[in-house]
């Protein structure tokens, strides 16, 4: 009697996408690695080469060599691609390939589109992954036609354009990338670059369902806003405002940041600082003499990070959102929560304090690593990069090419964590399985 064959069971739509980055990191660290990627022609050290293409593909911008002396034009183009990718998504880049190929997108691979876009449903997703396409390279063509001018200033114009196109490709992915050393200190007072690369990476981190939703608004008059739409757009709004303004409020009278520039440059410089956080991840002023008070403010903001759906990390703006909400709620004695006049379901309440539970979980774990491998550096700086990485900010006190290999291993799998999401992470690594038909007494227990 012959052995029954098994059928292999296909990998869900989650273990798609979890895959599919670290195929593309795999990828991404052999074409850094090569040579012909550098200036001056050398091997790159392995561990520094799969830090960069982590970095570039989670859209971080954490850095251990300065990108623009470092890496050839072949290298930057590497990073480009690597930034685009991380950006839209494996699986979103994948699809359209074979979409222009003429190639049908299945049912299968839409379930994984729908889990790596956060969409509702799988209905009108290729028309979606179309849509998406068209405007990410015009949005990022716009961008980089607006820094020509400043950049070919400095660098003349076929490298200028070069310059501006990389730096838009990274804005609008939150990767945070510089071919400054010093990111865009050298630009804090130009308002067409501050306030591009701003509008760049505050587009690329409202969503593309939500992009898609207010673009079909302004369209169409009749169409409402969802619930979605209105978090988001409302946490974005009111966090930008707070983190200007915080900025201004500790920052003013700093002799090493706010304090040397004019009113107008202040009101300026406080916007891009305030707004970066978003996991942008650039900056214009040197985030090292910062104030202890404003250091621990951004952590909180990248911490939040961008929304869901989104080319930015962190644990989400409605994430926050609802368990703000739903902690007031409880707080006045109400029931459950409502929000623009809809109700928001436990079961959303629930899945909100899990993802903030497990990420400050892994978030203090990686803190107590770093501290424990790197015990001669500053808390504050640690606990910053710690926080950056996991929200795939970019932002650093300057630490990042001091840490020890141990710790560049811990700051790689925080990039990692952070770009494919936690609850994405986990559903990869749990089968799915039928509910056991049980349900079992209730009964009251205390807490607080």
């Amino acid at each position: 009697m012959f052995p029954r064959r098994t059928q292999q069971r296909a990998p869900s739509p989650t273990q798609v996408v979890v895959l599919s980055f670290l195929g593309a990191i795999a990828v991404g660290t052999l074409l850094l690695s090569l040579p012909i990627a550098h200036s001056s022609g050398q091997p790159f050290g392995l561990l520094d080469a799969l830090f960069t293409a982590t970095s570039a593909i989670c859209v971080t911008g954490l850095i251990v060599v300065d990108t623009g002396t470092t890496f050839s034009v072949f290298g930057q183009t590497v990073l480009i691609l690597l930034m685009q990718t991380g950006g839209l998504g494996y699986i979103t880049f994948g699809a359209f390939v074979a979409i222009a190929a003429g190639q049908r997108v299945g049912f299968r691979e839409r379930q994984q589109l729908q889990t790596q876009l956060g969409a509702r449903d799988v209905g009108g997703i290729v028309r979606l992954i179309r849509w998406i396409v068209v405007v990410v390279v015009a949005v990022e063509l716009v961008g980089a036609l607006l820094l020509w001018a400043p950049f070919a200033a400095r660098h003349g114009l076929a490298v200028g354009f070069w310059y501006a196109l990389f730096h838009s490709v990274s804005a609008f992915n939150n990767a945070g990338f510089s071919l400054y050393a010093d990111s865009l200190s050298g630009y804090v007072g130009n308002p067409l670059v501050n306030l591009t690369v701003t509008v760049l990476f505050v587009l690329g981190g409202l969503g593309f369902i939500v992009a898609a939703n207010v673009f079909t608004k302004l369209r169409r008059r009749r169409t409402k806003l969802s619930l979605h739409t209105k978090m988001v757009l409302s946490a974005t709004l009111f966090l930008l405002g707070v983190g200007a303004f915080v900025v201004l409020l500790f920052e003013w009278t700093n002799p090493a940041t706010l304090g040397p520039l004019p009113w107008h440059g202040k009101l300026l410089a406080a916007l891009f600082q305030g707004a970066t956080p978003r996991t942008a991840g650039f900056n214009t002023l040197d985030y090292g003499t910062f104030y202890p008070t404003t250091l621990l403010f951004t952590m909180l903001l990248m911490y939040i990070g961008g929304n869901p759906g989104s080319t930015a990390g962190g644990v989400k703006t409605v994430t926050m959102f609802v368990l703000v909400g739903s902690s007031w709620s409880f707080l006045r004695g109400h029931g459950e929560l409502t929000l623009f006049g809809r109700r928001i379901v436990v079961q959303t309440v629930v899945k909100a304090t899990v993802m903030t539970f497990t990420a400050t979980m892994l978030v203090g774990l990686a803190f107590l690593g770093l501290v424990g491998l790197e015990p001669t550096l500053p808390l504050l700086p640690l606990a910053f990069e710690t926080v950056s990485a996991f929200s795939t900010v970019g932002l650093s006190t300057g630490l990042t090419a001091e840490l020890s290999a141990g710790s560049k291993l811990i700051i790689i799998l925080l990039m990692y964590l952070g770009r494919v999401g936690l609850l994405t992470f986990a559903l990869a690594l749990v089968e799915k399985r039928s509910p056991a038909g049980i349900r079992y007494p209730a009964e009251d227990i205390v807490v607080g």
